[in-house]
């Protein structure tokens, strides 16, 4: 008796052996076809920016054309705050099965606000690819006497903090881009902080503030409507997206050169073979006809990169420039 023991006990191990390899193969199998079936549901897009701005109007075409080309629903859920980092935190936290993305700003610019974060972008996301870049527009309330940038510098440089910028929230790239715009020009504005552009501009065109730093699809409609007047783009050189305003070293303010851009993330670890075929679909959704004029209506352009490697690459090259550029400008999120 205590000899059958024995000797079914030392087979055990072997039994044991043989099912967690048949339970690896399996997991393994169930994981392949996974890949090899994605997508088989909706997938959703977090963007890290309110409704009505860039970076929504961006996540929003973008959604149609990878629903279009993978054939599920892709929705959007918008995570405002923080500069973006909220939204960046959830998806890196998310399963790293291609099923929740994101739609944010360089990592770069996310760090160098938000120094203390509980993740790391370039650790924790993966780059997908850079979808649009733009400039941003400087306005002001068209009751306020400046025709100009010179005008607005001017007056700025000789009543300190007398005129009122709106912000549209801390650590949003048109707030950097203010930052950036009063250390290069010698001013300062007082600023006032708002949830997203659409309060901002709506400020503005009461006259509560009198400037502001806004992306095309924010403020478009209400420049061409009169209620706002630009003054001047925050890129050196003029934009073709955004016709018949001046470029910053045309209006007279040298050095001062900043865009802004969005890109697509998914969670650290999810397999290479999902990333590509979210890439290939969206390279592919993104050259459709028509989109180009959609993004350009909205003062901006599609600049897709050339692989995922390539867009991380980018990432990485660029960001000593933005740090430094948070740096010199003064800027802080409270």
């Amino acid at each position: 008796m205590m000899r059958n023991i024995k000797s079914n006990f030392a087979l055990f191990p072997n039994f044991y052996f043989i099912f967690i390899s048949l339970l690896c193969i399996s997991l393994s199998t169930e994981c392949a076809f996974a890949q090899a079936n994605f997508p088989d549901k909706p997938i959703k897009l977090i963007v890290g920016y309110p409704p009505g701005g860039s970076g929504d109007f961006v996540t929003r075409v973008t959604a149609d054309e990878l629903g279009k080309e993978l054939g599920v629903a892709v929705l959007v859920d918008n995570k405002p705050g923080a500069g973006g980092s909220i939204a960046a935190e959830l998806v890196s936290k998310s399963p790293a099965d291609g099923y929740t993305l994101a739609v944010l700003g360089p990592h770069a610019l996310i760090k160098a606000l938000f120094p203390k974060l509980s993740f790391d972008p370039d650790k924790d996301l993966i780059s997908i690819s850079n979808l649009a870049t733009g400039s941003m527009i400087i306005c002001v309330n068209p009751k306020t006497p400046f025709k100009t940038l010179k005008d607005l510098i001017d007056f700025a440089k000789s009543h300190p903090q007398q005129l009122f910028s709106a912000a549209s929230g801390n650590g949003s790239t048109p707030h950097l881009a203010a930052a950036l715009f009063e250390s290069t020009a010698g001013v300062k504005f007082t600023t006032i902080q708002f949830k997203g552009g659409g309060a901002a501009a709506q400020s503005t065109m009461s006259g509560d503030t009198q400037v502001m730093f806004a992306t095309p699809p924010t403020v478009m409609g209400f420049i061409k409507s009169g209620m706002l007047r630009p003054l001047s783009v925050t890129t050196a050189k003029p934009s073709s997206s955004v016709p018949g305003i001046p470029g910053a070293l045309e209006s007279g303010l040298v050095g001062y050169d900043t865009n802004f851009s969005f890109g697509l993330y998914a969670p650290k670890g999810t397999p290479p073979e999902i990333i590509k075929k979210i890439f290939d679909a969206l390279i592919k959704g993104l050259q459709h006809p028509g989109i180009k004029e959609r993004f350009a209506f909205q003062g901006m352009d599609v600049n897709t990169s050339k692989s995922p490697e390539s867009f991380d690459n980018e990432l990485r090259a660029e960001a000593p420039n933005i740090f430094k550029a948070v740096k010199e400008s003064g800027a802080r999120v409270e």
